[in-house]
């Protein structure tokens, strides 16, 4: 998968991660939509995700909007995130609070993108095209 020119908002999920850099996203020969809209060609853990199963019942959109923000749940995917692949999930929160989507995936898109134009994930580190191990 080529890196878009833009990116939908469908795809910055309540928690905080950028679907777009995710590995089960850009491995798909069907990528999923995002997190927001619908569950078609989503992996089985997303269509049963509790965090976002808890923001639809509170009539949320993302969990930094909650009062309870950073809850129990989310603490504990940060510190997965953080020790497992050096992102942090609140910042990304904190920064989309700040300066909005766009500015984050612009950012983002920098980050991740490979110098063949490719996605790099996030999980794996391994560029969608190239198929190369980068350390982004």
């Amino acid at each position: 998968m080529l890196m878009p020119e833009q990116s939908s908002p469908a795809l910055f999920a309540p928690c905080g991660m950028n679907c777009l850099v995710c590995y089960v996203h850009l491995k798909s020969k069907k990528p999923c939509h995002g997190c927001l809209v619908d569950d078609i060609d989503k992996p089985e853990r997303c269509k049963v995700c509790a965090i976002k199963a808890c923001t639809v019942s509170k009539g949320l959109v993302y969990c930094y909007d909650c009062p309870d923000y950073p809850c129990k749940n989310i603490k504990n995917l940060e510190k997965s995130y953080t020790s497992r692949y050096k992102t942090s999930l609140l910042e990304n929160s904190v920064y989309v609070r700040q300066h909005g989507l766009p500015a984050f995936f612009n950012r983002e898109m920098q980050k991740w993108k490979c110098g063949c134009g490719g996605v790099i994930s996030l999980h794996d580190r391994y560029c969608s095209e190239c198929k190369k191990s980068i350390d982004a």
